[in-house]
C-alpha cells in the first residue's frame, strides 16, 4: 500500500474540477481582476502580499471529514472490487473502527485537533510532502517525474532561435511569479492557492540522507538560467546592467553554446539515482574537490534549466521518450522546471514533483507556447549590445570515485528505463466538442473509456487513481479520486455482454458517468477517502495497535493502482505523460482537446501497445453508443 501510496503524485486539471484558463486572466489589466466583493462570504484580499498570493489567507482550511461520511463512502468504493466474502469482513472492521468509543474516533479527535492547530494550515500538507515525496527515495526520473511536448514552431526550426523564444516567454512570466504580480486561479469561479509558486523557479530539490529537502534561492541575487548542452552546464544572466537580454541576444547566448560545447563527464546523470545512493554520490562530488560545491549551487539556484539535446525526435513516441527522460544525462532531474530543446528544433518541458504539482506548470507551459503562436510577444529587437559576455561554464572537478558513480548511473537508468513501455494513441475519431454534445462531463466520459479499455483487456476492474485538485484549500494539492464504482463495473459489463440491448448499455454508462462526477466532486471539495484514511493512520502513536481497518486486505487492495491516470488538455501540446505507478499497473495520461484525445500509455512489459489498441477501439464504442441520442426527430411524411 505504501508504495502505491507514495507513487499516487500526479495532479493535473481535470474537467469536473476546472482551473479557469490563466492566459486569458495572467496579463489582464488590474482593473478587470476578481475582487473579493465579487466572491462569496469569507474570501478577503491582502494587498500586502501582492496580486498572486492576496487570496490565500482567507482560503478554507482542507477540511476532516467525518467518519460517517468516509465509512460509506469507502465502502461504496470498495464494494465493486471485492467479492461477498471480503466485503463482509470489511464492513465489520469498518464498523468496529467507526464505534462509539472506538479508536477511530479517538484518532479522528486528534486530526480535527491538528487542522484547528494555527501552527498547520493544512493539516496533511507536511505529512503528504514527506511521505508521497521527500521520504520517497526511488528514482525522481521516472517515477516521481513527467512530461509536456510541445506543439512544433514552424517559423523557429533553428534551436538556438527556438530556445531563445522560449526563454524569453519563461521570462515574462517569471517576472510575474517574481513580483507577486500573476494573477491567481480559479476553480468554480473561486480563488484557489497559489502558494506553490514559490517553487517554481530558483528552486531545487536536494538529496538528503533518508528525506530530501527543497531549497530556495532568490531571484534578485540569481538572475541567470542554467543551459546544458553535451552534459556541459553553462550560466547564461537575463539581465545586464538592469535591462534584460532580447530574443536576439539569447539567441547569441545559446549559439555560443551550440558552438563551445563539448561532451563532458554526465554529472548530471547521477541525479538519475535512487536518492540515497545520489545523496552518498553527492558527498563524494563535494568531497572530490572544494569549487564542487560552487557548481552545484550554480545549478541549483539558477531560474530554471535549459537542455540542448543532441537529439532530433520526430515521432509521438520518439518525442515522449525525450522529454521524459532523453539520454538521461543531459539533465538536472532535480530542478522543477527543464525546458528541452532538440536539434530539429522540436521542444518540450520536464518537472520535478516534490513541492509542486502540475497545474502550475501546466499553466506556465500553456501561457509560454500562446504568447509565440500567437505573436503576443515581441521578438522582434534584432539588436546586440556588444559587450555582451559569453555564457559561463560550470565547472566540476571529477575524481575516480566520482567517474565510477557516473558510469553506475548511467547504467542503472539505461536498465530501469529499458523496462518501460511507452505507447501514444493519438485518437483523431473525435474529442471534447462531440463529447459534450452527448451532454457529459469530458474528463467522466475519458475515464469510463479506460475503464472500458482495461476491461476489454483483462475482463475486470481493477483499482483506479485520478488526481483531484484541492486547491480551492490553503496549502491544497491532490485528493484522490476512484474511478472503479459498481456503475462502472455495471456499464464494463454490460458492454461486454452482445445480448444486452444498447439502451441498457447508454443507460448504464450515463450513471456510471454520474457516479465518477460525484465522487470526483467529493474529492475535490476535500471529501475523498484516501488522505482521511492515511491522516487517521498517521495520528497513532507509537505502542498503539493498527486497527483492523487498515490490516484489512482491501485497504490495501484498492489503493494499488492498475491504473495511475490524470487529464490536462492544451491545444498547444503534442502529448505529456509519465511513468505507471505499479509494475502490474499503467500510466494513462490523457488530453481532451476540441476534435482529438490523446492518451499516453506506459507500463513495465504489460502490452502498452494492447492498451492503446483497446483505448481507440473503446472511444469507437461508446461513440456508436451515443450517437443515435444525439440525432434530432425524425421528419413526419
Amino acid at each position: 500500500m505504501l508504495q502505491a501510496l507514495t507513487r499516487s503524485r500526479l495532479a493535473f486539471r481535470n474537467s469536473s474540477t476546472k482551473v479557469y484558463s490563466a492566459k486569458v486572466v495572467a496579463m489582464a489589466p488590474a482593473n478587470t481582476r476578481k475582487s473579493s466583493s465579487a466572491l462569496p462570504e469569507g474570501y478577503r484580499e491582502d494587498s500586502s502580499k501582492g496580486a498572486m498570493l492576496r487570496f490565500e489567507d482567507s482560503l478554507p482550511r482542507l477540511p476532516v471529514p467525518t467518519l460517517e461520511e468516509t465509512a460509506m463512502r469507502y465502502l461504496k468504493t470498495v464494494h465493486p472490487l471485492l467479492n461477498k466474502a471480503e466485503f463482509a469482513a470489511t464492513k465489520k472492521a469498518v464498523e468496529e473502527f467507526t464505534k462509539p468509543g472506538s479508536i477511530g474516533e479517538e484518532l479522528q479527535k486528534r486530526l480535527q485537533a491538528r487542522r484547528e492547530d494555527p501552527k498547520h494550515r493544512n493539516w496533511i500538507y507536511e505529512w503528504w510532502n514527506d511521505a508521497a515525496y521527500l521520504s520517497y527515495r526511488d528514482p525522481i526520473v521516472p517515477y516521481v517525474s513527467y512530461f509536456y511536448s510541445h506543439r512544433d514552431d514552424r517559423r523557429r526550426r533553428n534551436p538556438a532561435k527556438r530556445a531563445a523564444a522560449l526563454t524569453t516567454a519563461v521570462l515574462e512570466f517569471k517576472k510575474q511569479v517574481d513580483s507577486g504580480q500573476l494573477e491567481p486561479e480559479y476553480m468554480k469561479k473561486l480563488p484557489i492557492s497559489m502558494e506553490s509558486y514559490q517553487w517554481m523557479f530558483n528552486a531545487c530539490r536536494i538529496p538528503g540522507k533518508s528525506v530530501d529537502y527543497p531549497v530556495k534561492y532568490s531571484y534578485q541575487d540569481h538572475k541567470y538560467f542554467t543551459v546544458v548542452r553535451k552534459n556541459q552546464f553553462y550560466k547564461v544572466m537575463y539581465e545586464i546592467g538592469g535591462q534584460q537580454l532580447n530574443a536576439s541576444e539569447l539567441e547569441k547566448q545559446f549559439t555560443r553554446i551550440y558552438k563551445m560545447a563539448q561532451k563532458m563527464p554526465a554529472v548530471g546523470a547521477l541525479t538519475t539515482q535512487n536518492r540515497d545512493i545520489w545523496y552518498n554520490a553527492r558527498e563524494a562530488l563535494l568531497s572530490a574537490h572544494p569549487a564542487n560545491a560552487a557548481a552545484l549551487e550554480t545549478i541549483q539556484a539558477s531560474g530554471f534549466l535549459v537542455c540542448l539535446d543532441d537529439a532530433s525526435p520526430v515521432t509521438l513516441e520518439e518525442r515522449a521518450h525525450q522529454y521524459w527522460h532523453g539520454d538521461g544525462a543531459n539533465r538536472w532531474f532535480d530542478k522543477p522546471l527543464e525546458f528541452i530543446i532538440n536539434d530539429n528544433g522540436t521542444s518540450g518541458f520536464m518537472g520535478e514533483h516534490s513541492m509542486m504539482d502540475g497545474t502550475p506548470t501546466h499553466r506556465l507551459n500553456d501561457y509560454i507556447n500562446m504568447l509565440i503562436f500567437t505573436n503576443k510577444l515581441d521578438l522582434s529587437d534584432a539588436n546586440v549590445r556588444s559587450d555582451l559576455a559569453e555564457p559561463t561554464a560550470v565547472k566540476f572537478h571529477i575524481n575516480e570515485g566520482v567517474t565510477r558513480e557516473i558510469h553506475r548511473a548511467q547504467s542503472d537508468h539505461d536498465a530501469l528505463m529499458a523496462q518501460h513501455d511507452l505507447r501514444v494513441q493519438a485518437y483523431q475519431g473525435y474529442g471534447k466538442g462531440l463529447i459534450k454534445k452527448f451532454k457529459c462531463s469530458p474528463d467522466a466520459y475519458v475515464q469510463m473509456l479506460i475503464q472500458l479499455a482495461y476491461h476489454k483487456m483483462y475482463g475486470i476492474s481493477r483499482p483506479t487513481y485520478e488526481s483531484a485538485a484541492t486547491r480551492r484549500f490553503q496549502q491544497g494539492r491532490t485528493e484522490t479520486c476512484r474511478s472503479v464504482s459498481d456503475e462502472s463495473v455495471a456499464f464494463c459489463t454490460a458492454m461486454a455482454d452482445p445480448e444486452v440491448p444498447s439502451e441498457e448499455c447508454e443507460k448504464a454508462f450515463r450513471a456510471a458517468v454520474n457516479a465518477h462526477v460525484e465522487y470526483i466532486t467529493a474529492a475535490s471539495d476535500g471529501k475523498g477517502v484516501d488522505r482521511h484514511l492515511f491522516g487517521l493512520k498517521k495520528c497513532l502513536k507509537e505502542g498503539e495497535e493498527l486497527p483492523a481497518i487498515f490490516k484489512d486486505r482491501a485497504y490495501g487492495y484498492s489503493g494499488t493502482w492498475y491504473l495511475s491516470t490524470s487529464q490536462l488538455s492544451s491545444e498547444y501540446f503534442n502529448g505529456y505523460g509519465w511513468s505507471q505507478v505499479i509494475d502490474d499497473g499503467f500510466g494513462i495520461a490523457y488530453m481532451i482537446n476540441e476534435n482529438s484525445i490523446q492518451f499516453n500509455i506506459v507500463s513495465k512489459g504489460l502490452g502498452s501497445e494492447r492498451m492503446s489498441f483497446f483505448l481507440n477501439e473503446a472511444a469507437g464504442d461508446i461513440r456508436d453508443l451515443l450517437l443515435p441520442t444525439t440525432e434530432g426527430p425524425k421528419a413526419k411524411l
